[in-house]
């Protein structure tokens, strides 16, 4: 009776290599997020924004054509609408500096409308990837991420994987590679179609020679948002089989270091306000004087107010203050939301000491950085330093927790 071989026989074909299987892992797992229709409304919304900061684009670009650049300085300065752009004039206006700079006489026309083109341009591509992309950008990784690894790991998907010439590294760059294009199409192409259409509507396409680095910057900004961001996800992935888990805690994370930021920067405001109101009470003999305890007269007819009022109150005057403007010029109601803005922007230029806390303030810093707008070492390096030990521990869980069951 003839024995034939019924065992393993050799491949006789050739090997696609590593990156073909990063590539089908990746488009395996596009395919199965864009199933979700939260997922391709939130990359929707993701270039809405764009066409707001076109019109800003558009709105300063038609000023130096015109030779309008002071006019609109002076517009914006004041808080009046430029032009329909409306609150984004706080950041035309933050960027071009006073009028009269003495910085910039010695230039000519053209040069001076260059410098206040890269300016402008730069704190308008930082304010479009920290305000609607930034956020767009935690709930876009908070849908997908989760489930990226913790999946596998419920269904037992690491021995079909590991079981066939795929290694950790190659598992790790697919599902990386995932939330790196997710992330790219929601933030890099975005401010990248940004930068191109105010080109278009520059006067001349010398203006892309002008502004060549913003391309490049936009790049290297684009990817210190995704770096720590898809490994933190990745990492809360990987440590659960649970996605609901791991979700939970992605968006946990980012609500309440933003709570607490908050908190902190607000005691920080309320404290000096305190002390700016202690060291401006009068000591003169029979007026009221804090270190001597005395209570001031009430006023007949004046009805008493609560503390939460006068607090208030001078919450309000100090962020007017802080932005050069005095208290009772018309226009108190907007002080919150601008101050924000301007914080967004880069326009503010105090220091956020408790940035390091919350992903998104200290993200939003390095971007600064990135775009040429903060230089400060003593405001870089905080947020650098937490950024970058979340983005090593995020790798290290990650590496030594994929192949966790295998090696059990």
């Amino acid at each position: 009776m003839p024995l034939h071989d019924v065992g393993y026989r050799p491949w006789q074909g050739r090997r696609s290599g590593s990156l073909a299987a990063i590539f089908v892992i990746a488009t395996t797992g596009l395919t199965l997020a864009w199933t979700s229709r939260w997922l391709r409304r939130a990359v929707f919304f993701a270039w809405s924004p764009a066409l707001v900061f076109a019109g800003s684009f558009f709105v300063f670009e038609q000023a130096i054509d015109e030779g309008r650049l002071d006019s609109i300085r002076e517009s914006a300065r004041l808080g009046r609408n430029v032009d329909g752009v409306g609150i984004l004039g706080r950041v035309i206006a933050g960027a071009l500096g006073p009028v009269d700079d003495p910085a910039d006489r010695h230039l000519g026309p053209e040069e001076r409308a260059n410098k206040a083109r890269r300016m402008v341009w730069a704190r308008l591509m930082l304010a479009f990837m920290r305000s609607p992309q930034a956020i767009l950008l935690a709930i876009v990784v908070g849908l997908v991420a989760p489930t990226l690894v913790s999946r596998d790991l419920r269904v037992k998907a690491w021995l079909i994987y590991f079981t066939r010439p795929v290694g950790k590294f190659e598992y790790l760059a697919g599902k990386l590679l995932i939330l790196g294009l997710l992330v790219a199409s929601i933030t890099m192409l975005p401010a990248l179609s940004l930068w191109v259409a105010g080109v278009a509507v520059s006067p001349s396409l010398w203006v892309a020679v002008t502004t060549w680095d913003l391309p490049l910057r936009i790049i290297v900004a684009s990817l210190a948002l995704a770096i720590p961001t898809v490994l933190m996800a990745l990492a809360y992935s990987s440590v659960t089989a649970e996605s609901r888990i791991a979700s939970f805690a992605w968006f946990a994370t980012w609500a309440a270091c933003w709570i607490a930021h908050t908190s902190l920067s607000t005691a920080d405001m309320v404290r000096q306000v305190s002390d700016d109101s202690v060291a401006s009470q009068p000591s003169v003999p029979g007026q009221f004087s804090v270190e001597e305890g005395a209570v001031p007269p009430r006023r007949a007819n004046v009805p008493p107010r609560a503390p939460a009022e006068d607090l208030g109150e001078t919450i309000v005057n100090f962020i007017e203050g802080l932005e050069g403007r005095g208290p009772g010029d018309g226009r108190r109601p907007n002080a919150r939301s601008v101050r924000w803005f301007s914080r967004v922007t880069g326009v503010d230029a105090t220091i956020d000491r408790w940035a390091w806390l919350s992903p998104y303030h200290a993200l939003g810093v390095i971007q600064a950085w990135v775009f040429g707008i903060e230089h400060r070492w003593e405001a870089i390096l905080p947020p650098l330093l937490s950024l970058g030990s979340v983005s090593v521990v995020s790798a290290v869980v990650l590496w030594w927790r994929v192949d966790a069951p295998a090696r059990a």
